[in-house]
């Protein structure tokens, strides 16, 4: 597993009306350098539109490696000037570290912060309506290239070109792309998902939601999220 990575992408946005008749979102980044700064809850200059599902402590950045845009683009040649990094709404990019090189749980020294995977992302209706690719959310729901949330353990400064350094690994046995495959997979083990929902850095969302996978007659809707239902 690669355990190191330049940050090469730092995005930050306002949220704003952006879909009639729907929420506003700040799902749209606009590139910068940085240095910046970083608390519990994320970049300072960075905003959620909606702390509920977006954001906050178990939120508090996204990671998304640029690695995976050069899949999209070849899926959708027709928007390739839309699936670049930053596109998705994330606040940190990489190269060169995916899902498959990282472990929930991982610690991370990015710049001055030290930062921890706690878990992936659950693409949402706002992801196909920012992109204009109706699909996109089922899309990397199925794909496992969903990326990757932090929760800030201590504050301080990101900036492009600061190095990401594996600092500790308590869950060797959980790569993160395992963790996401299992969290959309409606015919999970409920023993896989109890041992998940066990493992002490997952975030309060996903732990809940896999103590529910846990009991087996559990079925979960996804309508809303997907679809903005």
């Amino acid at each position: 597993m690669q355990t190191t990575a330049t940050v090469t992408g730092l995005y930050i946005g306002k949220a704003r009306e952006r879909w009639e008749g729907k929420p506003p979102s700040a799902i749209g980044k606009q590139s910068v350098r940085g240095p910046l700064e970083v608390g519990l809850d994320g970049f300072e200059e960075d905003e959620q539109a909606d702390r509920e599902v977006h954001g906050g402590p178990e939120k508090a950045l996204h990671h998304y490696p640029a690695d995976h845009y050069a899949y999209w683009a070849a899926r959708w040649p027709e928007h390739v000037e839309r699936l670049v990094a930053g596109g998705f709404g994330e606040n940190i990019s990489t190269l060169g570290i995916t899902e498959a090189d990282v472990c929930l749980g991982d610690r991370f020294t990015i710049g001055s912060t030290l930062v921890e995977i706690c878990q992936g992302r659950q693409p949402c209706w706002k992801l196909p309506a920012h992109t204009r690719i109706d699909e996109m959310a089922m899309a990397m729901q199925k794909s496992g290239r969903t990326g990757w949330y932090y929760r800030v353990l201590e504050g301080g400064r990101i900036s492009v070109g600061d190095k990401m350094e594996l600092s500790a690994r308590p869950c060797p046995d959980w790569s993160l792309d395992k963790v996401i495959a299992a969290r959309f997979d409606p015919r999970l083990d409920p023993a896989v998902a109890a041992a998940i929902a066990a493992l002490a850095p997952l975030s309060a969302s996903w732990r809940a939601a896999f103590e529910k996978k846990s009991k087996a007659s559990f079925s979960e809707d996804t309508s809303a999220r997907l679809n903005g239902d």
